[in-house]
């Protein structure tokens, strides 16, 4: 199921990246164009919004699977597959900022806000990962990047983890 999930992201998402525009002025308006006039778009929006729930209550089901089984035993796949649902966590929250509603623009100001409590390099951190001195475009465009770029990392590491099961 998993594989199956990792796939629909994928594939939905670059569905969605042909349409999508990563500016501040024009995200939102490009989620409504998908939605609105792109032939399925909403299907494939909702696919690709939904699937990344989906694909979290299955890796949930894939821990605790593992749990049970005493598959921690195993350091290396054990240590990959947290990378891997840190991963995906980090690729949920960047997606979850570029339809650029206020919801989206105030959870990137909150999220990106808690590194500003590592002691001495926080802030620095915040202003890199905005890019700048508030989440604006340069954000935006750092998430979407993150957001395509990651799912071809988790790709890659869920290769590693399967090859070391």
């Amino acid at each position: 199921l998993l594989g199956i999930c990792l796939i629909t992201q994928i594939t939905t998402g670059l569905l969605l990246a042909t349409h999508y525009t990563a500016d501040t002025s024009l995200a939102f308006a490009s989620v409504t164009h998908i939605c609105r006039d792109v032939q399925f778009g909403w299907l494939i929006r909702n696919l690709h919004a939904n699937g990344a729930s989906f694909f979290f209550i299955c890796i949930y089901f894939h821990i605790g699977r593992g749990i049970y089984y005493g598959s921690y035993l195993n350091k290396e796949a054990w240590n990959i597959g947290i990378l891997l649902l840190l991963a995906l966590m980090a690729t949920a929250f960047v997606g979850y900022v570029l339809p650029w509603g206020q919801m989206s623009f105030w959870g990137a100001t909150v999220i990106t806000n808690l590194l500003s409590a590592i002691p001495y390099i926080g802030q620095t951190l915040v202003e890199w990962a905005w890019g700048g001195f508030s989440v604006d475009n340069p954000t935006l465009t750092r998430f979407f990047a993150l957001h395509f770029l990651l799912p071809f990392l988790i790709a890659g590491l869920t290769l590693v983890h399967l090859t070391l099961l």
